[in-house]
């Protein structure tokens, strides 16, 4: 009886000590998310903080292309204003978009690819775009990892009894940036 007794409490225990394991693995890695998230919030701010400084720069040499420079300052005004992770990743891929026209339309101004300003400007938003590319990738990383371990057996039993969800909130890009954007003159 008393043997019983002890692989019941033994059993009990493991379960115990498994659950837990697994309880705060969920706990862990859902918590991962918005760290991740905050990173890239970070380096996007990053970008938003230089672009007055870059259009500024480019307006003295492309009076005419105020269009575009108009769109890039409105994208980034709407960064500044989203209020939610999915209006911040419409604000981001919209702004990579018009970024990219930019970049096209600085090509057709020699003198302003020699500007020192300009220069040092585009070097500093070239770091910027990698360090964004690091954080989305690390980002997608832990949305991946809290989502194995949300499914994964056999903590998607504690998943379930805790409320522990799939994330979807994979950082994408946008159906348009898998085409080179067309500049009209």
């Amino acid at each position: 009886m008393k043997k019983a007794l002890l692989i019941v409490f033994g059993l009990i225990v493991v379960v115990g000590l498994w659950a837990g394991s697994g309880y705060n693995r969920l706990v862990n890695t859902s918590e991962a998310l918005p760290k991740a998230w905050s990173q890239v919030e970070t380096v996007l701010q990053r970008r938003y903080d230089l672009i007055p400084n870059l259009v500024n720069t480019v307006k003295g040499y492309a009076k005419h292309e105020k269009d575009l420079l108009t769109e890039v300052t409105a994208l980034r005004s709407q960064w500044g204003a989203a209020k939610n992770q999915s209006e911040k990743v419409a604000a981001a891929n919209g702004m990579e978009s018009a970024l990219s026209r930019l970049m096209v339309v600085v090509e057709q101004y020699p003198q302003l690819k020699a500007n020192e300003n300009f220069i040092r400007l585009m070097d500093e938003l070239a770091g910027t775009e990698n360090r964004i590319s690091v954080e989305r990738m690390r980002y997608n990383e832990t949305v991946n990892a809290y989502n194995l371990a949300v499914r994964g057996f056999p903590t998607n039993i504690l998943a379930k009894m805790f409320g522990f969800e799939k994330s979807n909130d994979y950082f994408k890009s946008e159906e348009a940036a898998k085409q080179a954007p067309k500049v009209q003159f």
